[in-house]
């Protein structure tokens, strides 16, 4: 028999949580923690992960304030996942609950890329990396193909307004290859106008809003380089919008074309890096930033990234916290969670082109979705450690 989920009592402070949580911030921070350390898949994974645990299975976080975090990740710039595990801190805990969050899911990954660097470093190319990632990487499809469809079904639903907002976002997702960040906005006032329109579209009367920015960075061994290194990384986090893939062009643009700081073999290394580190794909700029100017620039590279996105999500959370249950708003954030959802969906498809290279990979990925379409409460680390043996097995064997 199911345990009661946790009642939440309504506040009547101007201001203050709309719900009285059912949760110490410390076990919000221990949950972001884990995840950190153990969450693989990238964005798309861990927002899944975030809502089976925190809004199904516990009850901690409400299914509108889900949502809403999910639209700012999307309209922001920055991590999505980094972004919306943020804002989840916010909600009831404002910036305390975020900065601490939003440090415990970030730290673990960024650890281990370090460690990976310190290693790369030492030893050389890090060719049993390949032999990891071929079983991961395929195993990853499945898990965040699982991902998408619970939030597709949860969100989505059977709306047919949502459901088209959805099939176009993830048709230019697969065309395009990219997350297009006005789309979002697009989609969002479609639904808005449809459902709820203003008064202004009635009457005539306008309204606005306003968000900043800012990068920072911190060192103590190759000052010019650091700056160089905070400069393109607080840029890379501020203007680029969508899922921790997203940032990845950029990122090659910057470190391997403009500035010459990697070269191609050493930029792919640490994408996998990330791919096969749990935490969000944008750690590999921890990787990269260690391979630059060691750790200093590790630290950096990191800190510079993850900023503006803290917060160009702390920031404007009090107005969705205090306008977000205005239909129009309501509206608006259906439409860009719809979006969002349809981005990510066409996402897996975008990943499996490059994860799924041959037969062995393909099989894997279908079996790792069987698995966890039959087995529901089966723990992804597990999937993972399996899929990186089967990769250590079979990849000498087929790139022998």
């Amino acid at each position: 028999m199911k345990s009661p989920r946790p009642v939440r009592q309504e506040t009547a402070t101007p201001g203050a949580p709309a719900t009285a949580p059912a949760y110490t911030v410390w076990q919000l921070v221990l949950y972001m923690l884990r995840l950190g350390a153990l969450g693989f898949g990238g964005p798309v994974a861990l927002a899944g992960y975030m809502h089976r645990d925190l809004v199904e299975a516990r009850g901690w976080i409400s299914e509108d304030d889900y949502k809403e975090g999910i639209a700012l990740a999307q309209l922001a710039p920055g991590p999505m996942a980094a972004q919306l595990a943020i804002y989840l801190g916010y909600v009831h805990y404002r910036i305390v609950g975020a900065t601490l969050v939003g440090i415990a899911f970030v730290i673990p990954s960024f650890l281990m890329v370090v460690a990976l660097g310190w290693a790369y470093v030492r030893y050389g190319g890090l060719t049993w990396m390949q032999s990891v990632f071929y079983g991961v990487g395929a195993a990853v499809i499945g898990i965040i193909a699982m991902s998408a469809y619970k939030l597709t079904t949860k969100s989505v639903g059977k709306d047919r307004l949502l459901w088209a907002v959805y099939l176009v976002l993830a048709g230019v997702t697969v065309v395009t290859e990219s997350e297009i960040a006005w789309l979002f906005i697009a989609a969002g006032v479609l639904v808005m106008v449809v459902r709820a329109p203003p008064k202004w579209i009635r009457s005539g009367s306008v309204g606005a809003l306003a968000a900043p920015l800012a990068p920072a960075l911190l060192g103590a061994v190759h000052w010019p380089l650091l700056t160089q290194i905070g400069i393109f990384f607080a840029k890379a986090g501020a203007f680029v919008f969508g899922s921790g893939l997203a940032i990845v062009p950029f990122l090659y643009g910057g470190v391997v074309t403009e500035h010459q700081w990697l070269n191609d073999k050493q930029f792919v290394d640490a994408v996998a890096v990330a791919m096969i580190t749990p935490g969000p794909v944008v750690i590999t700029v921890g990787f990269i930033g260690y391979l630059i100017a060691g750790f200093w620039g590790a630290c950096v590279a990191a800190f510079a990234t993850f900023l503006p996105c803290y917060l160009f999500t702390v920031i404007p959370a009090p107005y969705f916290k205090k306008y977000g249950r205005l239909p129009a708003v309501k509206a608006f954030v259906d439409g860009i969670t719809a979006g969002a959802i349809g981005a990510i969906t066409g996402a897996v498809i975008v990943i499996a082109r490059r994860s799924i290279v041959d037969v062995p990979t393909a099989l894997l990925a279908l079996l790792t979705l069987a698995v966890l379409w039959k087995f529901k409460k089966l723990q992804e680390p597990y999937v993972i450690v399996a899929a990186a043996a089967f990769g250590l097995l079979v990849y000498p064997l087929m790139h022998h």
